[in-house]
Order: C-alpha cells, then sequence, then structure tokens
C-alpha cells in the first residue's frame, strides 16, 4: 500500500534490525522501500539488500557531506547503476549548511561531485535523488546547466521554499516529503505539500532520522511512512487510501519499478 522512497538501512542504527524492521512494514502496510547509498565504500551492502529482498531497491551515489571518501567519476557511477535493481543515482546535490570556516567559493567539490552525478544520471537514464540544504539557488542552477531535465529525479526530503518547489517541477522532479511534514512548527511546509500536485510527491522516512509524529525523537524506520502518508492527506483533504496509491505510482513511474503484483517476501 506505502512506499519508502529514502531510508538508509545500512546505517548503524537499522543494519542489525532488517527482520524486524520488515515485520513491522507488513504490519503497517509498507509493501517496498528504496534503500539510499551515501558512499561508494557503502553501496555493496546498499545493493546486497536489494538483491537479497523482492522489495526492495537500491541507489548508487555519495552524498554532498561526505569527506575524505572515494570520489565518484562517472563511468563507476553508470557501472553500479546497471546493476540488478539499482534505480537511482544520488544521494546526491549540494549542502552548504556546515560550512564551518569555508566559503562558498571552497565549496566547488562539492559542486564538481555533483555534476559527476547529473552526467552520469543522463547517461544510465536513471533518476537523479537530490539532496539540498542551504543551496538550492546553486542546486537549481547545476541542474540547469547539465540538463538534468533529461535523467529526471525527486527532491528528496524536501524542506525548501514554494519557490524552490516550483523550480523542482518546472525541470520535470519529483518532490517527496518526510516526517518533517508532522512537525507543529512545519506550517509554511505543509504550504508546500498543498502546492504540489499529488501525481509529483512522494513519500519518505529518510530513516534512521526525522521520525514522525507521535514517534518523533525515536529511530526512524520504513513502517512509519504512513504517519507521512496521513500528513499529505491531510493537508490536501483527500483519504488516506488517495495518497498511498499515488505515491505508489509515481514511484513505479519514476525508479522504472514494476507495479507489485503479489505480497512481499
Amino acid at each position: 500500500m506505502f512506499v519508502d522512497s529514502h531510508c538508509h538501512l545500512t546505517f548503524p542504527d537499522l543494519r542489525d534490525r532488517i527482520d524486524t524492521i520488515r515485520a513491522d512494514m507488513s504490519t503497517a502496510g509498507v509493501d517496498r522501500a528504496l534503500v539510499i547509498c551515501t558512499t561508494l565504500e557503502e553501496f555493496a551492502d546498499v545493493h546486497a539488500l536489494a538483491l537479497r529482498y523482492d522489495n526492495f531497491w537500491a541507489s548508487a551515489g555519495v552524498h554532498p557531506d561526505n569527506e575524505d571518501i572515494e570520489e565518484p567519476t562517472v563511468e563507476r557511477l553508470t557501472a553500479l547503476a546497471a546493476l540488478p535493481k539499482v534505480v537511482g543515482i544520488g544521494e546526491t546535490g549540494l549542502d552548504y549548511y556546515r560550512l564551518g570556516h569555508r566559503t562558498l567559493g571552497e565549496m566547488e567539490w562539492q559542486r564538481e561531485r555533483f555534476r559527476v552525478h547529473i552526467r552520469s544520471a543522463r547517461q544510465a537514464s536513471k533518476p537523479l535523488i537530490v539532496h539540498t540544504r542551504s543551496a538550492s539557488d546553486d542546486t537549481l542552477a547545476i541542474l540547469r546547466e547539465e540538463g538534468a531535465e533529461q535523467a529526471g529525479g525527486v527532491f528528496h526530503c524536501f524542506t525548501e521554499t514554494m519557490a524552490v518547489a516550483r523550480g523542482a517541477l518546472d525541470l520535470g522532479f519529483m518532490v517527496s516529503f518526510s516526517g518533517i511534514v508532522t512537525f507543529r512548527n512545519a506550517d509554511d511546509l505543509r504550504e508546500v505539500v498543498r502546492f504540489v500536485p499529488l501525481d509529483r510527491c512522494l513519500i519518505e522516512t529518510d530513516s534512521p532520522y526525522l521520525a514522525p509524529v507521535p514517534h518523533r525523537g525515536k529511530v526512524n524506520n520504513p513502517s512509519f511512512v504512513p504517519h507521512v502518508a496521513a500528513a499529505v492527506a491531510r493537508v490536501k483533504g483527500l483519504p488516506l487510501e488517495d495518497v498511498a496509491r499515488a505515491t505508489s505510482r509515481n514511484f513505479e513511474r519514476l525508479f522504472g519499478v514494476p507495479a507489485l503484483a503479489h505480497a512481499p517476501v
């Protein structure tokens, strides 16, 4: 019924609890999940989960925050994207939130890494999974410069303004909402939820982070994604089933995942 379009099941808080998480997902009606890669060093573990379970898929990418790791190349990412059950490139993007003593000019390495991902997505014909924080102008500019609309993708865990949402939609991207939409102080974000057409929405947990109300403060996991769907449904004035159905179809369309024909095993 529900799809978690973005979770980090290989992170320490979750990787030893996969059986329990999958049981909880089944109870909650969460039938599929996309396991996100954040470093090339992590990819083998992410991919192994996707290969092991019929209802998990994987991405290939390097998160903009990660330093002192193997740098991606177009050739490397494109090769990983061709492997079975790898359906997206990312998590990639720009994050200027933790600049510290550095200037924006000194973040060119991050912008170049982002360009590498976009070029790989275009070459592999796989959608981009975009992270942007305190960097939306540069994020949109680079996506446009690199022709990212040819690959498509999603702005994940969206927390930006209406203008940024409009820019993402203009590029043909989807917008994904996380547990933040359930937070009491997220009125501006709920206005974005109201604005984004349902056929361009995804839902996610970004587990193990950002657990939705009523689980805020706990370790997040994919079984909590129905709470995100319920918040989207309330904002849009729609039945929960409509949001579940639409976001599942959007997931299938964006990532080329077949419609579910049987119960996950």
